[in-house]
């Protein structure tokens, strides 16, 4: 088939709530490391189908969700909250928000981490604050591993088609810095992450941009060798798992 380059990740609302419900769920520690306040005016990026959107909300917060995909804006806008679709490259609020809360989004943004700081350090008012988790180093490094190796025999390459940023701390940090942030607290921690429908479920609802890669007449023997590759490593006793790793921020912007 040759090299391919970039493919658009889709997002199904629906398939994300049955597969991936355990994102928004595993990113509620950060709404406490938050700690909204009624008076606060607050950017939720890359807030998906809202489910966050709506805790942040509970505080009696102003929240605002932006994602880049329409799908799960569409799905935010039916609970009632206020999102738009925009992609964090191209943001251009200026000093609008006393915090930007983000969950699970910020490694799908691999065109210019560093813009994407610094648009987020322009739309927070003076002393505003960064809570943010995201994939750090090693994140999944099982899952693209066997991905990789069920993708070699079409010639292609994860990295080219499905890029990711799962920044170090040291890397992460110094970004933050140039931006404009002070860093309160980052860590990366391991969280292997039970998968109950499987690494197959997982690689349909995360990497939809690789099975576009493929001819529909080919998925299925990829699925069935991602799947196989992966049993070594992420298949135990009890069942699939995620081999993710975290990285988790507190940043102020300095002024």
């Amino acid at each position: 088939m040759g090299v391919k380059t970039l493919t658009k990740q889709e997002w199904n609302p629906t398939q994300y709530q049955s597969i991936g419900a355990f994102v928004p769920k595993l990113g509620e520690p950060l709404i406490a490391l938050l700690a909204p306040t009624p008076e606060m005016r607050i950017l939720d990026l890359g807030c998906g189908d809202g489910t966050l959107t709506q805790v942040l909300a509970v505080s009696g917060a102003s929240v605002f969700g932006v994602d880049a995909s329409p799908a799960m804006v569409q799905s935010a806008k039916e609970k009632g909250l206020t999102a738009q679709v925009l992609d964090a490259h191209h943001m251009a609020f200026s000093q609008e928000f006393d915090a930007v809360f983000s969950n699970a989004a910020l490694h799908w943004m691999t065109e210019d981490p560093q813009k994407v700081l610094h648009n987020i350090a322009s739309a927070l008012k003076p002393k505003g604050v960064f809570v943010a988790e995201m994939g750090g180093e090693g994140n999944i490094a099982a899952i693209r591993e066997a991905i990789q190796k069920a993708l070699a025999s079409y010639g292609l390459d994860i990295e080219q088609i499905s890029p990711k940023f799962f920044p170090s701390v040291k890397r992460y940090q110094t970004m933050l810095e140039q931006s404009g942030f002070e860093v309160i607290q980052i860590e990366t921690f391991p969280r292997p992450t039970p998968l109950p429908n499987g690494i197959r479920a997982w690689i349909e609802t995360f990497a939809t941009g690789i099975l576009e890669a493929l001819p529909q007449s080919e998925r299925e023997a990829f699925l069935q060798a991602a799947e196989t590759y992966a049993k070594p490593k992420l298949l135990t006793g009890d069942g699939w798992f995620a081999d993710y790793i975290r990285l988790r921020f507190k940043a102020v912007k300095r002024s």
